[in-house]
């Protein structure tokens, strides 16, 4: 199981969960080349060992447990696989 970042980060980006991830997991950073032209962050599914310390961490409460995401949000699933996936 992997966490989600869903529709609260888009356009707000506080990279708060970019720094207490353990295994750099949470991209684009503010030093990827990438970050100003996306409008949200992304969790990489295959690298995420869901330890689930960037949902405290989170001032937008955007970052849930897969299982726990709202089903309005369920697209978010495959928007955060498909930014590592290009």
């Amino acid at each position: 199981m992997t966490h989600i970042i869903a529709e609260p980060c888009v356009n707000t980006k506080d990279t708060a969960c970019v720094d207490v991830c353990p295994v750099d997991c949470i991209h684009p950073t503010k030093d990827d080349d990438d970050f100003e032209q996306e409008d949200m962050l992304y969790i990489d599914p295959d690298t995420c060992i869901d330890c689930g310390l960037c949902v405290d961490e989170c001032p937008v409460k955007a970052i849930f447990p897969e299982e726990d995401l709202p089903s309005e949000w369920d697209s978010f699933i495959a928007r955060n696989a498909d930014y590592y996936n290009k």
